[in-house]
């Protein structure tokens, strides 16, 4: 079961600072989540093959081809700064 030291553990790694009230609600949430948890571990699955995904057809792909043709000025366009050729952004070390 969970404690309140465990939630405000777990609210402070979350980097979280709920209220008093709003902890103790997820401490009665958490401690449901966790309950249903132990409900579905006894369903026996051994027959079950594992499902990687709900989807059983392939996935469409489309042609990796552009759309838009855009010349150089109008993608600089709306840029903030640009030195005629290429974006200027901020240096960051």
């Amino acid at each position: 079961m969970l404690t309140t030291d465990d939630m405000t553990h777990l609210a402070r790694l979350a980097r979280l600072a709920p209220e008093a009230d709003v902890l103790a609600r997820f401490e009665t949430q958490c401690a449901d989540i966790l309950s249903y948890m132990d409900v579905l571990s006894e369903v026996d699955t051994t027959e079950v093959e594992p499902l990687y995904s709900p989807v059983e057809h392939a996935t469409p792909y489309r042609a990796d081809i552009p759309e838009h043709k855009r010349n150089r000025e109008e993608i600089l366009a709306n840029a903030p700064e640009t030195d005629g050729t290429f974006f200027i952004v901020p240096r960051i070390v």
